[in-house]
């Protein structure tokens, strides 16, 4: 009989995929920044990008939920499979497919106003305007991300006057207030002390187990903590790819020299 981890890795690798990614590339006006990427990312785990700053992982997140796209001249070649629907298909609903994959960003970015209105303003542009509906999942999603405990007392207050940490946790909650299917995060840790960094990593944690996560992240030790599968990029290419065996046994130079903090060369811009 099997053991349970091994029945737990079987589980793991018969996941079905999220995201299937064929051949994407890239460009800014002229210049190329993706080249070639094909990764399937599994459903209901936690992929993670690693890779020096300029290495393109911001990009190949945004075109996950067709953010990137929104520069003037920017234009892809190759596709993108959400659940088996190309994300690019004519006649989709491009707002309906960023409600279904969420961006939290690298910088905490607060609306002017109060912390429920922060929390119930991706909601109210999607049509839902009952008073009781919105505080209802408001408290549901501040609940979710870790922060209810900490603002329930002052739902009305500037959203601006909370710390870092919140300030992200409260991104994350209003990100959650749409129920997204995947939720991709930009650097979530960045610029937070420590102990608001370990409150983020505990709350990624808990996400995963209930929906799919694509994270970069630049702390590797937290990657490697985080991760079910780790994608390495470098100068806009996938260097390699898979479970958490590649931090411990990589395969390419590239990955060595990353996890051992060597400087291999010159980054490319994204």
């Amino acid at each position: 009989m099997p053991s349970a981890a091994a029945v737990a890795q079987q589980q793991a690798s018969a996941a079905p995929f999220k995201f299937e990614i064929d051949s994407l590339s890239f460009w800014y006006g002229a210049q190329q920044v993706l080249f070639d990427i094909s990764l399937a990312i599994p459903a209901g785990q936690a992929s993670v990008l690693i890779g020096r700053s300029g290495g393109g992982k911001s990009t190949f997140l945004r075109c996950l939920n067709r953010l990137a796209e929104a520069t003037e001249g920017a234009r892809h070649a190759g596709r993108i499979f959400l659940d088996g629907q190309d994300i690019h298909a004519h006649g989709l609903d491009v707002t309906a497919l960023r409600r279904r994959v969420g961006l939290v960003a690298q910088k905490s970015t607060m609306l002017s106003g109060s912390i429920l209105e922060n929390v119930t303003w991706g909601l109210k542009l999607s049509g839902h305007k009952d008073g009781q509906e919105l505080a209802g999942r408001a408290e549901a999603a501040l609940r979710r991300g870790a922060l209810w405990d900490e603002v329930a007392d002052r739902l009305n207050a500037p959203a601006a006057e909370l710390s870092g940490g919140q300030q992200q946790r409260l991104c994350i909650a209003r990100a959650l207030a749409l129920e997204p299917e995947v939720l991709l995060f930009d650097e979530p840790l960045t610029g937070l002390d420590a102990q608001a960094a370990w409150q983020i990593e505990e709350l990624l944690a808990s996400l995963k187990r209930e929906r799919t996560i694509v994270a970069v992240l630049h702390d590797l030790a937290v990657a490697e903590r985080l991760a079910d599968q780790v994608a390495v990029m470098h100068a806009g290419r996938l260097v390699e790819s898979g479970g958490c065996e590649v931090f411990r046994r990589p395969r390419e130079e590239v990955t060595r020299r990353l996890l051992s903090g060597a400087d291999a060369s010159p980054a490319s811009p994204a």
